[in-house]
């Protein structure tokens, strides 16, 4: 436990790293945390579990950028990046509680790396929009399903073996 406090609740305070290390490491554990959250065996529950971390990990990364978010409106830049990538957030989210109306447990399994790439997708393309937002710009449509697309290549580098460790 005091591992993970040090890599997530107080690593906006860790001098030893810079905003960028902080940031990977805070969407890296958040997605190993969301990951068993998949084993859970009713179908989309999850995103009412799911969600509440991933808006905290939107505040943590947030407040690594120097962006002063409340933590209630980390949930509506999560409802931002859904209305900028929707039908890819929408359509994993769908993927996820229609693997847990199959045979008890596999569905839970299966969806572990689609969790934890969902969440690790959702992280990288919210730094993308706060670096903007710390520059003075509204972040571009584009660039920010590029950052979505570009994180699920990035996101299926964390595997069953990284979550079996965390836990």
């Amino acid at each position: 436990m005091k591992s993970l406090s040090k890599e997530f609740f107080e690593i906006e305070n860790n001098e030893e790293l810079t905003q960028d290390e902080k940031v990977n490491k805070i969407i890296g554990t958040t997605s190993l945390i969301c990951a068993p959250v998949a084993i859970q065996p009713i179908p989309f529950a999850d995103i009412f579990i799911l969600i509440p971390i991933q808006a905290f990990m939107v505040h943590k990364i947030a407040k690594i950028r120097g962006i002063n978010l409340k933590e209630s409106g980390a949930v509506d830049v999560v409802k931002y990046l859904g209305g900028v990538v929707g039908g890819g957030f929408a359509a994993q989210q769908t993927v996820i509680g229609l693997y847990k109306l199959g045979p008890p447990g596999f569905g839970g399994l299966m969806s572990i790396p689609l969790v934890a790439g969902l969440t690790f997708r959702m992280g990288k393309t919210m730094d993308l929009y706060f670096r903007e937002k710390t520059k003075g710009r509204e972040p571009n449509k584009e660039a920010m399903i590029n950052a979505f697309k570009s994180g699920k290549r990035e996101g299926k580098k964390i595997n069953k073996d990284d979550v079996k460790n965390k836990m």
